[in-house]
């Protein structure tokens, strides 16, 4: 049986007595007051922010670092995805260890050592410093993020929870885009080492709130913490992730790839098989996916998140290569998406109490749908921007609306002694969904470009031919060096890209009507969040996972 362990809270002006115990991040005999929730939301929110703008917002100074440094573009990947891998790897085991140590003292932790790790990374003299700087980054990201959203499931009332998880959803989901924003600003007006001033000055502040503002919570189970199922979801998540985001540069049947992948299979099912075995003991309880919302919440994250990853994938080389914009630029015109996105997330439980989860989940993965559809059919060379926007729009909201309660449903289903692993299982499925998009969207543009782009060849000389096969800003590159076939490869290249296009966003279409069917099917029951008595049934597991700590540990009699 799981009990909760006591903290303590120092005295506050809301009124929470000194030394108050906590259960679950609640003082006994109350909840933190208004003005304490938001000062515990912002906390945590601006902690995400950290996380969430550190994994793309290299993307936008390849050049300059590859220059710094002297550096293959294959350096230049790996010091990009390095940070990912780490983070979606360690995130189960961090979060697990949250919900026993302490979440308060994890998050700090892991703030501390992420600042350190950003501040050695702009300071790097070397892509080999580079690379362990973010490799140790991912390490600190990984205690942060399941951190920030176990804080808000263990902490906010039931009444409230569903708005806080649309703020935190709001910042995993959009914040990418303005963190890439910012940092294409940086880079513009100063130079790649200025892209790190961003985490360590948003985490001196998350650092300054959470030691002012966020309680302390953890759990105690009479289980002993579980190692094994630890390392094989290391080996399992950080191998699957690796074998994705090596595949589309080194090839899927290289031999590295191939062996990540064998080897991400075999401790995937090594940890299922593992965790079926220890059941309660286990670090997360396999048996939990029969629940109809961790499971529909789980399948539509990876869905959500790896089609929004390929679009980005597709929407940036059409912005800068065929439509000729600036880095900054390009991703100025993302914000419009972006800011719709958060705006619905924040909207999201308001629709949701009103017509229920699966209806307000169903609803969005529609309006996603129908915006990749009206991408791929409007799109063109000659339409340019204002073309895509309105699916660009479409998609923004969409997204939105299936996230805040995707990630509700996913918390709702673990008790609350396992907060820290269900916060960790949210975003080890974005950030698995975020490698699976790229890599199979990015493969089909590629495979679309290549297809059209060879037969608009004939006549091009061989070696100009061979470098507008590799992609469309190679062959724009070769057009601009001038020549007699300058213009007609130019236009070949955008055309044959503007198909390519096409193909990867039918197949977004595709998944997101695959998606749709199994919400409708599968997806959570309409009761889940209709009325006080269904909320207090949907959130039975954070409030009644055991009963309070007995008096020897400072609180009073069972519920």
């Amino acid at each position: 049986m799981n009990t909760p362990h006591p903290g303590r809270l120092g005295h506050d002006p809301d009124g929470v007595p000194d030394g108050g115990v906590v259960h679950g991040g609640v003082p006994d005999g109350g909840v933190p007051d208004a003005r304490r929730r938001r000062a515990i939301l912002i906390a945590v929110c601006v902690a995400l922010m950290a996380v969430i703008a550190s994994v793309s917002g290299l993307n936008v100074a390849q050049p300059d670092l590859a220059v710094a440094f002297d550096a293959s573009q294959s350096t230049i990947l790996w010091i990009i995805n390095i940070y990912t891998l780490g983070l979606a790897a360690l995130l189960l085991p961090f979060g697990a260890l949250g919900d026993r140590l302490g979440r308060r003292p994890v998050l700090i932790t892991g703030l501390v050592v992420f600042g350190a790790a950003s501040a050695a990374a702009g300071l790097a003299p070397s892509a080999e410093v580079m690379l362990a700087a973010r490799l140790l980054g991912g390490v600190g990201a990984a205690m942060i993020m399941p951190i920030t959203l176990a804080v808000i499931t263990s902490t906010f009332p039931p009444a409230e929870r569903g708005r806080a998880i649309g703020a935190w959803t709001a910042v995993a989901g959009g914040g990418g885009i303005l963190g890439m924003f910012l940092s294409a600003a940086l880079v513009d007006v100063a130079n790649w080492r200025w892209l790190f001033v961003l985490p360590v000055v948003l985490v001196a502040a998350a650092l300054v709130m959470t030691v002012r503002s966020v309680p302390d919570s953890r759990e105690t189970t009479g289980h002993a913490f579980d190692t094994v199922g630890a390392l094989t979801s290391v080996v399992a998540v950080g191998g699957l992730v690796f074998a994705l985001q090596e595949g589309p540069e080194r090839g899927w049947t290289d031999p590295s790839t191939l062996l990540a992948s064998a080897t991400g299979a075999v401790a995937a099912v090594g940890f299922v098989i593992g965790e079926l075995r220890r059941r309660d003991a286990a670090l997360l309880d396999i048996r939990l996916f029969r629940d109809r919302g961790l499971a529909g919440g789980s399948v539509t994250l990876l869905a959500v998140f790896g089609v929004q990853a390929g679009v980005f994938v597709v929407l940036f080389p059409f912005l800068q290569a065929v439509l000729g914009w600036s880095g900054l630029l390009s991703t100025l015109a993302l914000m419009p998406m972006a800011v719709l996105m958060m705006a619905a997330s924040g909207l999201a439980p308001r629709v949701g109490a009103r017509v229920g989860p699966r209806a307000t989940m169903a609803t969005g993965v529609l309006l996603a749908g129908a915006g990749l559809a009206l991408m791929a059919s409007v799109v063109s060379v000659d339409g340019g921007y204002l073309a895509v926007l309105p699916g660009m729009l479409a998609m923004g909201l969409g997204m939105g609306l299936s996230m805040t309660p995707s990630t509700e449903a996913v918390t709702e289903a673990l008790p609350r002694d396992r907060q820290g692993v269900a916060s960790a299982l949210n975003d080890v499925t974005r950030e698995f969904g975020t490698a699976l998009g790229i890599a199979l969207l990015g493969a089909i543009l590629s495979a679309g470009y290549r297809d059209a782009v060879d037969p608009r060849l004939d006549g091009v000389p061989a070696h100009t031919a061979d470098t507008a096969r590799e992609g469309v800003a190679n062959a724009v590159d070769a057009a601009q060096r001038g020549g007699p076939y300058a213009g007609e490869l130019a236009r070949a290249a955008r055309e044959s890209f503007v198909e390519g296009w096409q193909n990867a966003m039918w197949a977004g279409v595709a998944v997101m009507a695959v998606l749709f069917l199994y919400i409708v099917v599968r997806g959570p029951r309409p009761s889940a969040a209709d009325g006080p008595a269904s909320r207090g049934r949907s959130t039975r597991g954070l409030r009644d996972a055991g009963p309070r700590p007995s008096a020897q540990n400072g609180a009073g009699g069972p519920d």
